[in-house]
């Protein structure tokens, strides 16, 4: 029987569409200069602002249709606030927002109407983010009728097509969410968010609060939904390696501001923010180490092992961060030069085209073992010395 729904583009598609649709590869969003800052109230009544908290402090970044980009980074680092920035559930302080070519900024609410529909969310906790007095049907459906769709065949119909598609069984149109698991209600979210038949999806964090086995189950559906349907995503989280499984490209965020971006193999493999080298060694390795020459510095089948990077201290406060470079009170490389100047995200010499970089002085494209650890933190490498001394010589 021949589906009477319209199909999507093909993800490889080479040219726009009649509709003025971007082609698979082209911009899709795009923020420039993007800033949110949330104020601190003090004095007394209260309503005197004292500070601002700069969650998000003047980042760059573009999103192409179809593509899915991974924003990665420590908590507290922002990269909540600029998926809701993008999604326009906050209001920009500053910067630019660029949707299809349109500026969406400022846009009033009824200007983002017909743009709503077509940027979606995921969000990170699936207990919190379904109503738990509406039945499935209706959190699915209920978007569906706020925005005047009405499906071939009827809602109800969409709606148990749609949990067919995420893995559910369409029996289950009339359940309430506390009848399933996390990972079963993260795939309600997930249709909830494909009802409207997206361009563009954030998904902030989807997989965080999910048990290990289930979340390669989620990412492993978004990324057929991401081949099939063409939509783009912008995959928000902090485990890399789940970026990595993920993401075409990748940007990686430190205290509000984005400190370099470029395609998987370039991030992971030929890193050049200090940043990046110190998250890249904080992922556990996994490798069997049997004969001497392995465990002199060789991991399971002769490959070198990755170096080691231990930072002092934690992210600094985003209410009063450093000038310069704000990576610097925890970089090992720092100097006067970072202190004084903001580094621009620039490509440096050897990169590839679109690997960009803010960084004053770049590591070694490399990610192997260096002759000597970077530990920054004075009591680790206190314990640690101690340990070497009185470890067990056999």
């Amino acid at each position: 029987m021949k589906d009477d729904r319209t199909p999507p583009a093909p993800s490889g598609a080479g040219s726009a569409s009649a509709a003025g649709e971007p082609a698979a590869g082209e911009p899709l969003l795009t923020a420039e200069g993007l800033v949110k800052h949330f104020p601190v109230l003090g004095g007394f009544p209260f309503r005197r602002q004292v500070g601002a908290v700069r969650a998000v402090d003047g980042i760059d970044l573009t999103v192409r249709a179809g593509e899915s980009f991974g924003l990665v980074g420590e908590s507290g680092c922002g990269k909540s606030t600029t998926g809701r920035l993008l999604t326009r559930l906050l209001k920009p302080t500053a910067g630019r927002i660029r949707y299809r070519g349109r500026d969406i900024t400022h846009a009033h609410r009824r200007e983002l109407a017909p743009v709503r529909s077509e940027i979606q969310m995921i969000f990170q906790d699936p207990y919190s983010s379904l109503n738990p007095r509406q039945t499935v049907g209706t959190i699915i459906g209920g978007p569906m009728e706020i925005n005047g769709i009405d499906p071939p065949g009827g809602r109800e119909r969409r709606v148990r097509e749609l949990l067919e598609t995420v893995g559910l069984n369409p029996e289950h149109y009339n359940r309430f969410p506390h009848e399933f698991s996390g990972g079963q209600r993260q795939r309600i979210g997930v249709a909830r968010a494909l009802g409207l038949e997206p361009k563009l999806i954030v998904a902030d964090e989807p997989v965080s609060a999910l048990d290990v086995s289930i979340q390669a189950q989620v990412v492993n559906l978004l990324q057929d939904l991401r081949r099939e349907l063409g939509i783009a995503f912008l995959f928000i989280a902090h485990d890399l390696a789940v970026v990595r499984h993920f993401s075409q490209r990748v940007a990686v965020m430190y205290l509000g501001r984005i400190v370099e971006t470029g395609d998987r193999d370039a991030i992971y493999r030929a890193p050049r923010h200090p940043y990046t080298h110190a998250l890249l060694s904080a992922v556990p390795e996994i490798g069997t180490y049997g004969t001497g020459e392995e465990r002199d510095g060789l991991g399971s089948g002769g490959a070198e092992r990755r170096e080691r990077i231990r930072l002092a201290g934690d992210v600094p406060s985003p209410v009063d961060p450093p000038s310069g470079c704000r990576f610097r009170t925890r970089c090992w490389k720092a100097r006067e030069k970072c202190a004084a100047e903001v580094p621009p995200l620039v490509r440096i010499d050897g990169n590839r085209a679109g690997h960009l970089t803010a960084c004053h002085f770049p590591e070694e494209p490399s990610t192997s073992a260096r002759a000597e650890d970077v530990v920054l933190d004075p009591a680790l490498a206190a314990i640690e010395e101690r340990g070497t001394g009185a470890g067990n010589p056999g």
